[in-house]
């Protein structure tokens, strides 16, 4: 016996627009990479998700990234705060941590939405705990371990904005 679906998913993602397949093979690599993604002007007003269990290197790529981007000082997890603010070169970013969130709706009580609606940059950890109340992220990072200091990496736009990204990326 077989047992059916009868329900469908509370979100389904969407197909990307366009997709790139990385590999990481250190954290220099992640370092390297973080950099890259800094130099990407699109990414000053860009909603960017990262996804991957425990310890695959979220929080140390959105470090990396921050320090990229001239973030100086201290930069906490945002894990029991739920979010970061940072400000560097006149840019203003936000980073996300939807880990603890057990309902959908925290995004929209904590008042989230007007943040979205501002200029700059807006990174996420564990964005499907926010389920569908989050824009399409124009690029979604997928982090898996290989091993201890291997990632493979994929990037999947979801906006033009993310296909722009890609297409752009710094040699």
């Amino acid at each position: 016996m077989t047992a059916a679906h009868h329900t469908p998913p509370i979100v389904e993602t969407p197909a990307p627009l366009a997709e790139q397949l990385r590999t990481w093979h250190s954290e220099a690599d992640t370092a390297a990479f973080a950099q890259a993604l800094a130099q990407l002007p699109a990414l000053r007003n860009a909603y960017v998700t990262l996804h991957g269990d425990l310890g695959t290197g979220k929080t140390t790529l959105v470090r990396h990234l921050l320090r990229s981007l001239g973030v100086t000082g201290r930069i906490k997890s945002p894990t029991y705060a739920v979010v970061e603010p940072h400000e560097a070169e006149g840019l203003f970013i936000w980073h996300f941590d939807f880990y603890r969130f057990d309902d959908p709706r925290e995004w929209e009580d904590a008042g989230f939405r007007d943040i979205f609606a501002s200029q700059g940059l807006k990174l996420a950890e564990w964005p499907e705990k926010a389920a569908a109340l989050t824009p399409a992220a124009d690029l979604a990072i997928h982090i898996e371990a290989i091993d201890d200091t291997q990632r493979r990496v994929s990037l999947r736009a979801h906006t033009q904005a993310g296909v722009h990204m890609l297409q752009h990326w710094p040699a």
